[in-house]
Protein backbone atom coordinates (compact mmCIF):
# COMPACT_ATOMS: atom_id res chain seq x y z
CA UNK A 1 0.00 0.00 0.00
CA UNK A 2 1.23 3.57 -0.96
CA UNK A 3 0.32 6.60 1.47
CA UNK A 4 0.68 10.18 -0.33
CA UNK A 5 4.00 11.30 1.31
CA UNK A 6 3.61 15.20 2.29
CA UNK A 7 5.91 17.57 0.68
CA UNK A 8 7.26 20.39 2.72
CA UNK A 9 7.73 22.65 0.24
CA UNK A 10 6.37 22.66 -3.79
CA UNK A 11 8.99 22.23 -6.09
CA UNK A 12 8.83 23.76 -9.44
CA UNK A 13 8.20 22.00 -12.38
CA UNK A 14 8.77 22.12 -15.60
CA UNK A 15 6.20 22.30 -17.83
CA UNK A 16 5.67 19.29 -20.21
CA UNK A 17 4.68 21.15 -23.73
CA UNK A 18 2.80 18.88 -26.00
CA UNK A 19 2.34 19.05 -29.92
CA UNK A 20 -1.01 20.70 -29.55
CA UNK A 21 -0.45 22.88 -27.27
CA UNK A 22 0.42 26.91 -28.26
CA UNK A 23 3.18 28.55 -26.89
CA UNK A 24 3.66 31.41 -25.76
CA UNK A 25 5.61 33.93 -27.94
CA UNK A 26 7.81 34.80 -25.13
CA UNK A 27 8.60 30.90 -24.80
CA UNK A 28 8.82 30.66 -28.42
CA UNK A 29 12.03 33.57 -28.25
CA UNK A 30 13.57 31.96 -25.88
CA UNK A 31 13.66 28.80 -27.16
CA UNK A 32 14.87 29.99 -30.60
CA UNK A 33 17.14 32.05 -29.14
CA UNK A 34 18.55 29.41 -26.54
CA UNK A 35 18.31 26.57 -28.65
CA UNK A 36 21.83 26.12 -28.67
CA UNK A 37 22.67 26.86 -25.63
CA UNK A 38 19.82 24.02 -24.22
CA UNK A 39 21.70 21.51 -26.62
CA UNK A 40 25.12 22.40 -24.89
CA UNK A 41 23.42 22.23 -21.54
CA UNK A 42 22.11 18.68 -22.33
CA UNK A 43 25.63 17.13 -23.11
CA UNK A 44 27.34 18.57 -20.81
CA UNK A 45 24.28 16.62 -17.79
CA UNK A 46 23.47 13.89 -19.00
CA UNK A 47 22.38 12.85 -15.79
CA UNK A 48 19.92 15.58 -16.07
CA UNK A 49 18.44 14.59 -19.29
CA UNK A 50 18.30 11.16 -17.71
CA UNK A 51 16.36 12.68 -14.69
CA UNK A 52 14.25 14.47 -17.58
CA UNK A 53 13.57 12.01 -19.50
CA UNK A 54 13.45 9.02 -17.13
CA UNK A 55 9.99 7.09 -17.11
CA UNK A 56 8.05 7.15 -13.86
CA UNK A 57 8.37 3.90 -11.90
CA UNK A 58 5.06 4.21 -11.12
CA UNK A 59 2.15 4.81 -13.16
CA UNK A 60 0.67 8.12 -13.20
CA UNK A 61 -2.40 9.06 -11.33
CA UNK A 62 -5.31 9.91 -12.86
CA UNK A 63 -6.45 13.46 -11.51
CA UNK A 64 -4.33 15.59 -10.38
CA UNK A 65 -0.89 16.20 -10.99
CA UNK A 66 0.73 13.80 -8.03
CA UNK A 67 3.92 11.78 -7.28
CA UNK A 68 3.89 8.04 -5.94
CA UNK A 69 6.20 8.26 -2.67
CA UNK A 70 7.09 4.82 -1.49
CA UNK A 71 6.26 4.10 1.87
CA UNK A 72 9.47 2.97 2.94
CA UNK A 73 11.95 5.89 2.82
CA UNK A 74 9.24 8.31 1.93
CA UNK A 75 11.25 11.58 3.59
CA UNK A 76 14.52 10.37 2.04
CA UNK A 77 12.94 10.43 -1.54
CA UNK A 78 11.65 14.04 -0.90
CA UNK A 79 14.93 15.32 -0.16
CA UNK A 80 16.10 13.26 -2.82
CA UNK A 81 13.20 15.02 -5.21
CA UNK A 82 14.27 18.36 -3.59
CA UNK A 83 17.56 17.96 -4.13
CA UNK A 84 17.16 16.96 -7.65
CA UNK A 85 15.27 19.94 -8.14
CA UNK A 86 17.49 22.36 -7.20
CA UNK A 87 20.19 21.02 -8.74
CA UNK A 88 17.77 21.23 -11.74
CA UNK A 89 17.09 25.08 -11.36
CA UNK A 90 20.35 26.26 -10.84
CA UNK A 91 21.09 23.99 -13.72
CA UNK A 92 18.33 26.47 -15.64
CA UNK A 93 19.90 29.31 -14.29
CA UNK A 94 23.09 28.91 -14.75
CA UNK A 95 23.01 27.61 -18.40
CA UNK A 96 20.14 29.57 -20.32
CA UNK A 97 17.06 31.69 -18.43
CA UNK A 98 19.01 34.57 -17.14
CA UNK A 99 21.46 34.68 -19.99
CA UNK A 100 18.25 34.16 -22.58
CA UNK A 101 16.81 37.90 -21.15
CA UNK A 102 19.63 39.35 -21.86
CA UNK A 103 20.46 37.86 -25.04
CA UNK A 104 16.90 39.37 -26.12
CA UNK A 105 17.85 42.66 -24.58
CA UNK A 106 20.82 42.68 -26.53
CA UNK A 107 18.80 41.74 -29.47
CA UNK A 108 16.44 44.76 -29.31
CA UNK A 109 19.50 46.82 -28.58
CA UNK A 110 21.26 45.66 -31.52
CA UNK A 111 18.04 46.24 -33.71
CA UNK A 112 17.85 49.44 -32.33
CA UNK A 113 21.46 50.06 -33.55
CA UNK A 114 20.69 48.36 -36.75
CA UNK A 115 17.93 50.47 -37.19
CA UNK A 116 19.80 53.83 -36.25
CA UNK A 117 22.61 52.45 -39.16
CA UNK A 118 19.92 51.78 -41.20
CA UNK A 119 18.56 55.77 -41.12
CA UNK A 120 22.06 57.07 -41.54
CA UNK A 121 22.46 54.87 -44.66
CA UNK A 122 19.13 56.07 -46.02
CA UNK A 123 20.56 59.49 -45.07
CA UNK A 124 23.65 59.23 -46.30
CA UNK A 125 22.58 57.47 -49.56
CA UNK A 126 19.36 60.65 -49.82
CA UNK A 127 22.94 62.90 -49.71
CA UNK A 128 24.78 61.31 -52.20
CA UNK A 129 21.47 60.92 -54.17
CA UNK A 130 20.96 64.77 -54.43
CA UNK A 131 24.52 65.70 -54.35
CA UNK A 132 24.73 63.47 -57.66
CA UNK A 133 21.65 64.87 -59.04
CA UNK A 134 23.00 68.23 -58.55
CA UNK A 135 26.24 67.31 -60.01
CA UNK A 136 23.63 65.71 -63.11
CA UNK A 137 22.21 69.14 -63.53
CA UNK A 138 25.17 70.93 -64.06
CA UNK A 139 27.00 68.25 -65.79
CA UNK A 140 23.40 68.88 -68.17
CA UNK A 141 23.82 72.55 -68.22
CA UNK A 142 27.34 72.25 -69.16
CA UNK A 143 26.65 70.07 -71.40
CA UNK A 144 23.85 72.02 -73.05
CA UNK A 145 25.92 75.25 -73.67
CA UNK A 146 28.94 72.58 -75.17
CA UNK A 147 26.53 71.58 -77.47
CA UNK A 148 25.47 75.05 -78.05
CA UNK A 149 28.96 76.31 -78.75
CA UNK A 150 29.22 73.34 -81.07
CA UNK A 151 26.34 73.78 -83.25
CA UNK A 152 27.39 77.52 -83.67
CA UNK A 153 31.09 76.61 -84.97
CA UNK A 154 29.44 74.24 -87.25
CA UNK A 155 27.37 77.22 -88.38
CA UNK A 156 30.66 79.12 -88.59
CA UNK A 157 32.21 76.26 -90.03
CA UNK A 158 29.83 75.94 -92.64
CA UNK A 159 29.84 79.55 -93.66
CA UNK A 160 33.92 79.45 -93.75
CA UNK A 161 33.56 76.28 -96.23
CA UNK A 162 30.85 78.21 -98.51
CA UNK A 163 33.11 81.10 -98.35
CA UNK A 164 36.14 79.21 -99.44
CA UNK A 165 34.38 77.67 -102.17
CA UNK A 166 33.24 81.02 -103.38
CA UNK A 167 36.87 82.03 -103.18
CA UNK A 168 38.17 78.97 -104.92
CA UNK A 169 35.86 80.10 -107.96
CA UNK A 170 36.52 83.45 -108.02
CA UNK A 171 40.37 82.41 -108.72
CA UNK A 172 39.01 80.11 -111.17
CA UNK A 173 37.07 82.60 -112.39
CA UNK A 174 40.13 85.24 -112.61
CA UNK A 175 42.67 82.38 -113.89
CA UNK A 176 40.26 82.74 -117.19
CA UNK A 177 40.74 86.90 -117.34
CA UNK A 178 37.43 87.43 -115.78
CA UNK A 179 37.58 90.16 -112.82
CA UNK A 180 35.45 92.57 -110.83
CA UNK A 181 36.73 95.49 -112.16
CA UNK A 182 34.78 99.08 -112.56
CA UNK A 183 32.29 99.21 -114.50
CA UNK A 184 30.95 102.36 -115.81
CA UNK A 185 27.10 101.40 -115.83
CA UNK A 186 27.82 100.47 -111.69
CA UNK A 187 26.45 104.09 -110.80
CA UNK A 188 23.64 104.19 -112.83
CA UNK A 189 20.50 104.21 -111.32
CA UNK A 190 18.86 102.22 -114.13
CA UNK A 191 21.22 100.32 -115.35
CA UNK A 192 22.94 99.06 -112.39
CA UNK A 193 20.54 95.98 -111.56
CA UNK A 194 20.69 94.53 -115.22
CA UNK A 195 24.40 94.83 -115.48
CA UNK A 196 24.76 92.95 -112.17
CA UNK A 197 22.01 90.20 -113.57
CA UNK A 198 24.52 90.32 -116.28
CA UNK A 199 27.94 90.08 -114.61
CA UNK A 200 26.06 86.94 -112.96
CA UNK A 201 25.72 85.09 -115.96
CA UNK A 202 28.90 85.81 -117.66
CA UNK A 203 30.31 84.22 -114.53
CA UNK A 204 27.96 81.30 -114.57
CA UNK A 205 28.81 80.59 -118.20
CA UNK A 206 32.62 80.82 -117.08
CA UNK A 207 32.35 77.87 -114.35
CA UNK A 208 30.26 75.84 -115.91
CA UNK A 209 33.07 75.81 -118.99
CA UNK A 210 30.35 77.04 -121.21
CA UNK A 211 32.32 80.04 -122.18
CA UNK A 212 34.34 78.08 -124.95
CA UNK A 213 34.39 75.06 -126.77
CA UNK A 214 37.00 72.92 -128.03
CA UNK A 215 37.72 69.66 -129.39
CA UNK A 216 36.13 66.36 -127.83
CA UNK A 217 39.44 64.54 -128.15
CA UNK A 218 42.98 65.38 -129.23
CA UNK A 219 46.53 63.42 -129.22
CA UNK A 220 49.56 65.00 -127.87
CA UNK A 221 53.11 63.17 -128.25
CA UNK A 222 50.60 60.05 -128.90
CA UNK A 223 49.30 60.84 -125.37
CA UNK A 224 45.38 61.49 -124.68
CA UNK A 225 45.99 62.55 -121.09
CA UNK A 226 48.48 65.21 -122.36
CA UNK A 227 46.61 65.70 -125.39
CA UNK A 228 43.81 66.77 -122.54
CA UNK A 229 46.44 69.37 -120.89
CA UNK A 230 46.77 70.98 -123.73
CA UNK A 231 42.92 71.26 -124.90
CA UNK A 232 42.59 72.54 -120.98
CA UNK A 233 45.92 75.04 -120.84
CA UNK A 234 45.09 76.39 -124.28
CA UNK A 235 41.71 76.82 -123.98
CA UNK A 236 42.18 78.52 -120.65
CA UNK A 237 45.19 81.01 -122.19
CA UNK A 238 43.08 82.46 -124.96
CA UNK A 239 39.68 82.93 -123.18
CA UNK A 240 41.56 84.54 -120.95
CA UNK A 241 43.17 86.70 -123.66
CA UNK A 242 39.24 87.05 -124.96
CA UNK A 243 38.21 88.36 -121.41
CA UNK A 244 41.15 90.83 -121.10
CA UNK A 245 40.37 92.17 -124.59
CA UNK A 246 36.49 92.59 -123.30
CA UNK A 247 37.52 94.49 -120.32
CA UNK A 248 39.82 96.96 -122.51
CA UNK A 249 36.57 97.57 -124.59
CA UNK A 250 34.43 97.68 -121.55
CA UNK A 251 36.92 100.57 -119.80
CA UNK A 252 38.03 102.48 -123.13
CA UNK A 253 34.12 103.07 -124.85
CA UNK A 254 33.24 106.30 -125.55
CA UNK A 255 29.10 107.67 -125.79
CA UNK A 256 30.05 107.66 -129.38
CA UNK A 257 32.32 104.81 -130.63
CA UNK A 258 29.92 101.77 -129.80
CA UNK A 259 30.66 100.43 -132.73
CA UNK A 260 34.04 100.79 -132.78
CA UNK A 261 34.38 98.99 -129.56
CA UNK A 262 31.79 96.24 -130.30
CA UNK A 263 33.90 95.84 -133.63
CA UNK A 264 37.14 95.01 -131.45
CA UNK A 265 35.48 92.40 -129.32
CA UNK A 266 34.38 90.74 -132.42
CA UNK A 267 38.04 90.97 -134.12
CA UNK A 268 39.54 89.06 -131.11
CA UNK A 269 36.83 86.31 -131.19
CA UNK A 270 37.89 85.90 -134.65
CA UNK A 271 41.45 85.84 -133.98
CA UNK A 272 40.96 83.13 -131.35
CA UNK A 273 38.99 80.82 -133.70
CA UNK A 274 41.79 81.29 -136.41
CA UNK A 275 44.43 80.67 -134.09
CA UNK A 276 42.62 77.56 -132.28
CA UNK A 277 41.81 76.30 -135.34
CA UNK A 278 44.05 73.03 -134.50
CA UNK A 279 41.99 72.52 -132.09
CA UNK A 280 38.49 73.58 -132.94
CA UNK A 281 38.30 76.70 -130.13
CA UNK A 282 36.05 78.89 -130.58
CA UNK A 283 34.58 81.73 -128.13
CA UNK A 284 30.67 80.78 -127.43
CA UNK A 285 28.40 83.01 -129.37
CA UNK A 286 25.91 83.40 -126.47
CA UNK A 287 28.69 84.13 -124.27
CA UNK A 288 29.96 86.57 -127.33
CA UNK A 289 26.90 88.01 -127.09
CA UNK A 290 26.93 88.81 -122.76
CA UNK A 291 30.25 90.51 -123.88
CA UNK A 292 28.64 92.76 -126.65
CA UNK A 293 25.87 93.77 -124.16
CA UNK A 294 28.26 94.43 -121.28
CA UNK A 295 29.99 97.28 -123.70
CA UNK A 296 26.85 98.24 -125.20
CA UNK A 297 25.69 98.69 -121.11
CA UNK A 298 28.73 100.85 -120.53
CA UNK A 299 27.49 103.27 -123.53
CA UNK A 300 24.29 103.44 -123.02
CA UNK A 301 25.09 105.21 -119.14
CA UNK A 302 28.14 106.97 -120.83
CA UNK A 303 26.08 108.51 -123.18
CA UNK A 304 23.54 109.07 -120.57
CA UNK A 305 25.93 111.36 -118.56
CA UNK A 306 26.78 112.96 -121.92
CA UNK A 307 23.27 114.00 -122.18
CA UNK A 308 23.25 115.15 -118.48
CA UNK A 309 25.89 117.42 -119.15
CA UNK A 310 24.40 118.66 -122.46
CA UNK A 311 21.27 119.39 -120.55
CA UNK A 312 23.01 120.95 -117.84
CA UNK A 313 25.33 123.14 -120.11
CA UNK A 314 21.82 124.48 -122.20
CA UNK A 315 20.10 125.41 -118.68
CA UNK A 316 23.29 127.34 -117.95
CA UNK A 317 22.93 128.79 -121.41
CA UNK A 318 19.69 129.54 -120.86
CA UNK A 319 19.63 131.20 -117.47
CA UNK A 320 23.04 133.14 -118.79
CA UNK A 321 20.94 134.31 -121.77
CA UNK A 322 17.42 135.09 -119.23
CA UNK A 323 20.07 137.02 -116.96
CA UNK A 324 21.21 139.28 -120.11
CA UNK A 325 17.47 139.67 -121.28
CA UNK A 326 16.56 140.84 -118.20
CA UNK A 327 19.33 143.01 -117.79
CA UNK A 328 18.84 144.51 -120.85
CA UNK A 329 15.12 144.87 -120.12
CA UNK A 330 16.45 146.27 -116.47
CA UNK A 331 18.42 148.88 -118.40
CA UNK A 332 16.23 149.81 -121.06
CA UNK A 333 13.27 150.54 -118.35
CA UNK A 334 15.55 152.51 -116.59
CA UNK A 335 16.45 154.41 -119.59
CA UNK A 336 13.02 154.88 -120.55
CA UNK A 337 12.16 156.25 -117.11
CA UNK A 338 15.27 158.84 -117.32
CA UNK A 339 14.05 159.72 -120.68
CA UNK A 340 10.01 160.35 -119.41
CA UNK A 341 10.94 162.09 -116.27
CA UNK A 342 13.53 164.81 -118.70
CA UNK A 343 10.59 165.27 -121.22
CA UNK A 344 8.49 165.79 -117.94
CA UNK A 345 10.89 168.57 -116.91
CA UNK A 346 11.06 170.01 -120.53
CA UNK A 347 7.53 170.09 -121.28
CA UNK A 348 6.87 172.08 -118.11
CA UNK A 349 9.72 174.65 -119.36
CA UNK A 350 7.70 174.99 -122.37
CA UNK A 351 4.35 175.40 -120.93
CA UNK A 352 5.77 178.38 -118.61
CA UNK A 353 7.26 179.95 -121.92
CA UNK A 354 3.98 179.37 -123.52
CA UNK A 355 5.45 176.94 -126.14
CA UNK A 356 2.09 175.47 -127.14
CA UNK A 357 3.18 173.61 -130.41
CA UNK A 358 6.88 172.40 -128.35
CA UNK A 359 5.07 171.25 -125.47
CA UNK A 360 2.36 169.05 -127.94
CA UNK A 361 5.38 167.63 -129.91
CA UNK A 362 7.00 166.60 -126.08
CA UNK A 363 3.55 165.30 -125.13
CA UNK A 364 3.83 162.96 -128.06
CA UNK A 365 7.33 161.75 -127.47
CA UNK A 366 6.25 161.16 -124.21
CA UNK A 367 3.21 158.71 -124.84
CA UNK A 368 5.81 157.03 -127.03
CA UNK A 369 7.83 156.42 -124.09
CA UNK A 370 4.88 155.38 -121.79
CA UNK A 371 3.96 152.83 -124.63
CA UNK A 372 7.60 151.41 -124.44
CA UNK A 373 7.90 150.84 -121.20
CA UNK A 374 4.40 148.93 -121.01
CA UNK A 375 6.02 147.04 -123.29
CA UNK A 376 9.40 146.52 -121.36
CA UNK A 377 6.80 145.57 -118.25
CA UNK A 378 4.95 142.88 -120.14
CA UNK A 379 7.93 141.02 -121.61
CA UNK A 380 9.77 141.26 -118.27
CA UNK A 381 6.28 139.65 -116.62
CA UNK A 382 5.78 137.46 -119.61
CA UNK A 383 8.51 135.03 -119.40
CA UNK A 384 7.15 133.24 -122.89
CA UNK A 385 7.39 136.29 -124.78
CA UNK A 386 10.73 137.39 -127.28
CA UNK A 387 12.23 136.64 -131.08
CA UNK A 388 11.79 133.62 -133.08
CA UNK A 389 14.79 133.00 -135.44
CA UNK A 390 15.32 130.94 -138.47
CA UNK A 391 19.12 131.18 -139.78
CA UNK A 392 21.52 128.81 -141.51
CA UNK A 393 25.23 128.90 -142.42
CA UNK A 394 25.89 127.88 -145.74
CA UNK A 395 30.02 128.01 -145.71
CA UNK A 396 29.93 126.11 -141.99
CA UNK A 397 27.35 123.57 -142.90
CA UNK A 398 26.32 123.53 -146.55
CA UNK A 399 22.73 123.64 -147.98
CA UNK A 400 19.32 122.85 -146.47
CA UNK A 401 20.61 122.83 -142.69
CA UNK A 402 18.88 125.73 -140.21
CA UNK A 403 18.71 126.68 -136.98
CA UNK A 404 15.54 127.38 -135.12
CA UNK A 405 15.42 129.11 -131.60
CA UNK A 406 13.88 132.22 -129.70
CA UNK A 407 15.77 134.59 -127.39
CA UNK A 408 13.89 137.34 -124.85
CA UNK A 409 17.10 139.82 -125.68
CA UNK A 410 15.91 143.17 -126.42
CA UNK A 411 18.26 143.02 -129.26
CA UNK A 412 17.53 139.83 -130.78
CA UNK A 413 20.37 140.08 -133.32
CA UNK A 414 22.91 140.10 -130.62
CA UNK A 415 22.26 136.74 -129.62
CA UNK A 416 22.62 136.07 -133.59
CA UNK A 417 25.94 137.87 -133.63
CA UNK A 418 27.16 135.70 -130.84
CA UNK A 419 26.50 132.21 -132.62
CA UNK A 420 28.21 133.45 -135.33
CA UNK A 421 31.31 134.03 -133.40
CA UNK A 422 34.59 132.45 -133.63
CA UNK A 423 33.43 128.63 -133.57
CA UNK A 424 32.32 128.86 -137.07
CA UNK A 425 34.17 130.35 -139.97
CA UNK A 426 31.42 132.64 -141.36
CA UNK A 427 28.19 134.54 -139.23
CA UNK A 428 24.67 133.18 -139.81
CA UNK A 429 22.75 134.80 -142.66
CA UNK A 430 18.94 135.60 -140.87
CA UNK A 431 15.60 133.94 -142.59
CA UNK A 432 13.41 135.30 -140.31
CA UNK A 433 12.96 137.14 -137.18
CA UNK A 434 10.17 137.92 -135.56
CA UNK A 435 8.47 138.89 -132.00
CA UNK A 436 5.85 137.25 -130.30
CA UNK A 437 4.04 136.58 -127.04
CA UNK A 438 4.34 132.93 -127.16
CA UNK A 439 7.87 132.81 -128.69
CA UNK A 440 8.62 129.46 -126.21
CA UNK A 441 5.33 127.71 -128.30
CA UNK A 442 6.54 128.61 -131.70
CA UNK A 443 9.85 126.99 -131.10
CA UNK A 444 8.67 124.11 -129.29
CA UNK A 445 6.05 123.48 -132.16
CA UNK A 446 8.51 123.66 -135.25
CA UNK A 447 10.81 121.59 -133.42
CA UNK A 448 8.66 118.94 -132.54
CA UNK A 449 7.44 119.22 -136.80
CA UNK A 450 10.98 118.31 -137.37
CA UNK A 451 12.02 116.25 -134.68
CA UNK A 452 13.23 113.47 -136.93
CA UNK A 453 15.08 115.57 -139.10
CA UNK A 454 17.51 116.71 -136.17
CA UNK A 455 20.88 116.63 -136.95
CA UNK A 456 22.13 115.76 -133.03
CA UNK A 457 19.78 113.80 -131.84
CA UNK A 458 21.69 113.15 -128.46
CA UNK A 459 21.78 116.49 -127.12
CA UNK A 460 18.36 118.21 -128.22
CA UNK A 461 19.55 122.15 -127.09
CA UNK A 462 21.71 121.61 -130.61
CA UNK A 463 19.01 123.19 -132.20
CA UNK A 464 19.93 121.77 -136.17
CA UNK A 465 17.80 120.65 -138.49
CA UNK A 466 17.87 118.83 -142.05
CA UNK A 467 15.24 121.02 -143.24
CA UNK A 468 14.93 124.22 -146.04
CA UNK A 469 13.73 127.58 -144.87
CA UNK A 470 10.23 127.17 -147.04
CA UNK A 471 9.23 124.34 -144.99
CA UNK A 472 9.59 126.28 -141.80
CA UNK A 473 7.66 129.14 -143.46
CA UNK A 474 4.92 126.21 -144.33
CA UNK A 475 4.72 124.99 -141.06
CA UNK A 476 4.67 128.77 -139.68
CA UNK A 477 2.02 129.25 -142.19
CA UNK A 478 0.41 126.36 -140.84
CA UNK A 479 -0.22 127.33 -137.82
CA UNK A 480 -1.02 130.52 -138.50
CA UNK A 481 1.91 132.38 -137.36
CA UNK A 482 2.00 136.54 -137.92
CA UNK A 483 4.78 137.00 -139.30
CA UNK A 484 5.64 139.94 -141.82
CA UNK A 485 9.48 138.88 -142.89
CA UNK A 486 10.67 135.87 -143.91
CA UNK A 487 13.75 135.58 -146.52
CA UNK A 488 14.21 131.95 -147.92
CA UNK A 489 16.80 133.01 -150.18
CA UNK A 490 19.74 135.30 -148.26
CA UNK A 491 22.73 136.48 -149.73
CA UNK A 492 25.69 134.13 -147.82
CA UNK A 493 27.92 136.92 -148.26
CA UNK A 494 31.16 136.10 -146.63
CA UNK A 495 31.08 132.84 -147.83
CA UNK A 496 30.56 133.93 -151.50
CA UNK A 497 33.35 136.42 -151.08
CA UNK A 498 35.72 133.99 -149.69
CA UNK A 499 34.18 130.94 -152.48
CA UNK A 500 35.23 134.04 -154.92
CA UNK A 501 39.07 134.58 -153.46
CA UNK A 502 39.88 131.45 -153.14
CA UNK A 503 38.60 130.19 -157.03
CA UNK A 504 41.39 131.43 -159.57
CA UNK A 505 40.76 133.56 -162.08
CA UNK A 506 40.14 131.69 -165.12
Amino acid sequence: MHLPLPVEEEAPTRPVLHSDQEVPTQSRSLSAASASQEAEILSQEPDVLDELTRPAEEPPLTGSASVTVPFFGARRFARDLAARVAELEASIEKYGLLELIELDAEKERRASEIAAQHSASEAAAAQRIAETTARLATSGAVLAALEADIAARRSDLSALQEEIIGVRGSLEIQELGLYDYEHPAESSADLATRLEALRSEIKTAVREKRAAHSAATFTFNNSQTQGRTFLRDMTKLLLRAYNAEAENCVKTVRAGNLATAQARLSRAAETIERQGSMVSLTIDPEYHWMRLTEIQLANDHLQALQRERELERARRDELREQRKAEQELAREHERLDKERAHYIATLSALEANGDTAGAERLRARIEDVDRALTDVDHRAANVRAGYVYVISNRGAFGGGIVKIGMTRRLEPMDRVYELGGASVPFRFDVHALFFADDAVGIETMLHQTFASRRVNRVNLRREFFFVTPEEVLEQLKAHSVEIVEFRTEVASEEYLASVALTTPAS
